[in-house]
Formats: structure tokens, C-alpha cells, sequence
């Protein structure tokens, strides 16, 4: 009997032994969330499938931290498994925790700097240093991923590193200069994510007899000052040998110093207008907007409130498109509406409208913070604030415009770049004009938020929001009382069965 027991024990534990073995090589996991949080995205397998040299991953993860840092650790591990099985063994990992001052001095040369860490024991709070950051390497170059905090989009940040070491001759993106537009560094966060894909390069279309065919696409993006027709007639060339452009114009200009808005003209209006797409120097207003800080007095102390100002849309509504797929919200800063009035052999595609509760203001306009915005201010819904122009817009040839209301929204420093969409959404657009969606679904793979949608915030809406508010609270209430009920009633049922004389 007892070599019975000893033989089950040890065929439980090489069953469990064996089990670990293969699992490593071989495992799945359901993942149930919206968008594939767990879920290698195709462009990723992509990546990984057409590995040219080895990629190693060197994680320093500082060990014994609080449940949040260790379950980012997990994940990172987790992802590297995977990307090391889908690469077929060319990605190679390896996990350190920086404890002695060799490995410290090896993350610091490496790039990753520590980071202080709240760590709670026997009832006291204390600080550490830790290290969560990655080093990757391939064909002698480095990508470093300095910090990995929880809830970090380690898919893609892994992906972008390996991406941009994996790419050898970039294709060119023009940014046209010479007419008040925001250089290089003012656009450093959309900059520093389009070169991984492609070498950026500064045109002047006064200076350039014409622009080079190697640009896969050209952006001009918030011009101050007017450009000459003769400059508007080379981008007109461009687009007659199939070039593709991106847009970002301010059709009307805001002074917060001043809390005045006019209309602003920088020739590109008149140039769409003839292509059938009037963008209107009028001001987008939407119920759905962004803050700005206030300051207000209260006894010796000055204090700043956030205040809603209706002439910063929060743009959540974007039509299903390679563009805006993922897209969650985009703060825009005075932005235009605009109207497609058609044309021959072109077509108008809308990328980013306002919400259902909508207006417009003509300039000349006057800012009043403190003004109480009411419904009747939103009289209009879904403003178009930006779209993609397609055909034969200049020759025979067929190309694209991608345009938006607002010149502001990917400069950096601005009310919107808080935001990570507004990168993207400039991102997004010159990878779809580039032919190049990569990265696309990669860069707004992330947890979705659920904000209260518009139609439910009006005045009218408080019967419907009263309702929800109140099924919330008293549904699980309801849930638990008839439970309990039938669970007593069953109870009695069976009581009353037993107390029969017939009952065995």
C-alpha cells in the first residue's frame, strides 16, 4: 500500500515537472479583453517573422517590489516569451536585478536611470531606489527603454525599439519651412516617433525648383504667414506625379492675452477651395472641450480652477479609418470646420468630427472665461474638423490630402499634446500617406477609457441620468434580495419534503 502511495506521489510530480517543460514551449492563454490588450498584434508578428540579425533584450528589474512593479516585470517577461517563440529564437532575453555596484553602474551606462519607489513595511512607508528599464540591442546599435511603469504599452514600445533598429535605408518625409511653421523641435514628440520609420527632412519651396520625387509624403503643418502662389503651383506638381500631402492649418487664430479670435489666411484656404474643400475661417465650438486655468482670489490666496472652454474640442468621433483606428480623443486648439463641395474625380472622406452638441462663432471673437455656457450655444452636431481629399486633384494623376482645422494639435507645448492620441493621430496619417500602417495599430493599442458620452450630459438627459444612476445602485440590490429568496424558498421545499412520513 505505501509503494502505491510513493509511485502516485512521483507520477504526480513528473506529470507536473513535464508539464512546466512543455508549457514553456508550448502554451496559449485566452485573452478576453476589447482590443487584444494580451494579444500579439499583427504588425508585431510581422516584425518578429522577418528578423534579419539577433535582437537581444537585456530587462533590469529591481527585485522584492510592491504587487504593481512586480506584475509589470511579469508582463514584460510574459511578452518577451512570446516575442522570443514567434522570433524562433532571435529574440533573446535575459532579466537582472542591479543589487551589487558593477550591475548598477552597467544599467546606469546603459542609460536606465533608477527611479524612487514607495515600499510599505510593518506599517511604515519608506523610499527606494529601482530599476525597471530594458536595453535592446541588434547589428551593434542600442535602444533604450529607460522606464517600463505599470500599465506601460509594452507591446509597442517593444516593437517600436526593434523596428527602428531592424530598418536600414529610411524612406524621406518632407516638413515645409519658410512661412511660420514650427520647426523640428517644436514638433519633437511627433518627430522622434516618425523617425523610426523614416529620415525627416526640411523643404523651402522657394528655394527647391520643384519637390524631389523620393518624399513619400510632404506635411506643412501650421504656417503663420502667407504662401505665394507660386509655391502653392509646386505643390501642385507634387501632386500631379502622385505625391501625397498632410495638412494642419489654422483658418483662425486665438489670444488667450488678449481673450480675442480672428481669422487668419495663409493661401491654403483658397488653394482647397478650388480642389472642392472649403475650410471655413469660423471657430468649432463643442460642449465636449477642454479646460483652461483661471485664477481666482479667495482671501490672501490665489488659487487656479479649470474652467471648460467650449473653443477647445475634445474630438472623440472618428470614422472607422487606417488613420484614426484606435484613436480615442484629440484635444484641438481653435479649430475650423470644413465642408467638402465636391469636384471632378475627387472624393472627401471625413477623419475627426465634433460631438452632437456643436456650434460656431465668426470672428471677430471675445473669449469670456466665466461666461455659463447653455444647450442653445450648441446648436449643431458632428462638425467636420477633418477629412482626406482623394482623386485627381492636380493632373491625372491620382493623390491624397489629409487635412485638419487646427495647425496647433502635434506641436508640443501645446493644450493638446498632454494627450498621446494627438501624436498619433499625425503619426498615423503621414504612415497611411507613406503606404507604411505598420505601427498604426501598435501606437493606440492601449486600455480603453469609457468617458460619459455628450448625449447624456445635457440638461434635457437629467430624467435618463437620474435612471442609469439609480439602476446602477439598486440592480445588484435587487440581484442579492431574490437570491436570497429563492435560496429560502428551496430551503423550505426541501424542509417540507423531509417532514413527510413517505420520505426516506
Amino acid at each position: 500500500m505505501k509503494n502505491k502511495t510513493l509511485v502516485s506521489i512521483l507520477l504526480v510530480i513528473a506529470i507536473i515537472v513535464v508539464a512546466n517543460l512543455i508549457s514553456q514551449q508550448l502554451y496559449f492563454r485566452m485573452d478576453l479583453t476589447e482590443n487584444g490588450q494580451y494579444t500579439l498584434s499583427k504588425p508585431t508578428r510581422d516584425i518578429l517573422r522577418n528578423l534579419a540579425e539577433p535582437v537581444t533584450v537585456t530587462a533590469y528589474f529591481s527585485e522584492n517590489m510592491p504587487p504593481d512593479i512586480e506584475k509589470a516585470k511579469r508582463d514584460f517577461q510574459e511578452m518577451l516569451v512570446e516575442y522570443a517563440n514567434l522570433s524562433k529564437g532571435r529574440v533573446d532575453y535575459q532579466f537582472i536585478d542591479p543589487k551589487d555596484d558593477a550591475q548598477k553602474q552597467e544599467a546606469l551606462q546603459s542609460g536606465i536611470q533608477p527611479v524612487m519607489i514607495t515600499l510599505r513595511e510593518k506599517d511604515q512607508a519608506k523610499q527606494q531606489q529601482a530599476f525597471l528599464g530594458a536595453v535592446i540591442r541588434a547589428g551593434g546599435q542600442q535602444e533604450v527603454l529607460p522606464f517600463l511603469p505599470p500599465g506601460a504599452p509594452i507591446e509597442y514600445n517593444l516593437a517600436r525599439a526593434i523596428k527602428k533598429l531592424s530598418v536600414k535605408e529610411k524612406p524621406s518625409v518632407g516638413l515645409v519651412q519658410g512661412h511660420g511653421e514650427p520647426g523640428m523641435a517644436e514638433l519633437g514628440q511627433v518627430m522622434e516617433e516618425l523617425n523610426v520609420l523614416y529620415s525627416i527632412e526640411n523643404i523651402d519651396l522657394e528655394a527647391e525648383a520643384s519637390i524631389p520625387d523620393r518624399f513619400r509624403a510632404v506635411a506643412i503643418v501650421a504656417p503663420a504667414d502667407t504662401i505665394p502662389p507660386t509655391q502653392l503651383a509646386k505643390l501642385d506638381d507634387y501632386l500631379s506625379r502622385g505625391g501625397k500631402l498632410f495638412i494642419a492649418m489654422n483658418a483662425v487664430q486665438g489670444d488667450f492675452q488678449s481673450a480675442t479670435g480672428s481669422a487668419s489666411y495663409t493661401g491654403l484656404e483658397g488653394w482647397l477651395a478650388g480642389k472642392g474643400l472649403k475650410v471655413e475661417s469660423s471657430f468649432a465650438i463643442d460642449a465636449q472641450c477642454g479646460t483652461v486655468q483661471v485664477q481666482q482670489q479667495q482671501g490672501f490666496f490665489t488659487i487656479r480652477t479649470p474652467v471648460q472652454f467650449p473653443f477647445l474640442p475634445v474630438i472623440t468621433n472618428f470614422p472607422e479609418h487606417p488613420a484614426t483606428k484606435g484613436l480615442e480623443q484629440v484635444v484641438m486648439t481653435f479649430a475650423s470646420p470644413m465642408q467638402f463641395t465636391g469636384g471632378e474625380g475627387v472624393s472627401f472622406t471625413p477623419l475627426a468630427l465634433t460631438s452632437v452638441k456643436s456650434g460656431v462663432i465668426n470672428p471677430p471673437a471675445y473669449f469670456d472665461i466665466n461666461k455659463q455656457w447653455a444647450d442653445a450655444d450648441f446648436p449643431l452636431g458632428s462638425l467636420i474638423v477633418g477629412g482626406v481629399l482623394e482623386g485627381k486633384l492636380a493632373g491625372e494623376a491620382v493623390s491624397r490630402i489629409v487635412v485638419f482645422g487646427d495647425g496647433d494639435f502635434p506641436v508640443s507645448g501645446q493644450q493638446g499634446m498632454q494627450n498621446p492620441d494627438n501624436l498619433s493621430l499625425m503619426a498615423n496619417s503621414i504612415d497611411w500617406l507613406s503606404d507604411d500602417t505598420g505601427l498604426i495599430e501598435l501606437r493606440t493599442k492601449a486600455v480603453a477609457t469609457r468617458p460619459i458620452s455628450q448625449e447624456y450630459l445635457s440638461d434635457d438627459a437629467s430624467g435618463k441620468r437620474n435612471f442609469l444612476k439609480y439602476l446602477n445602485f439598486g440592480l445588484p440590490i435587487l440581484l442579492v434580495l431574490l437570491y436570497g429568496f429563492f435560496r429560502m424558498q428551496r430551503q423550505k421545499q426541501i424542509r417540507l419534503k423531509r417532514m413527510q412520513e413517505r420520505y426516506v
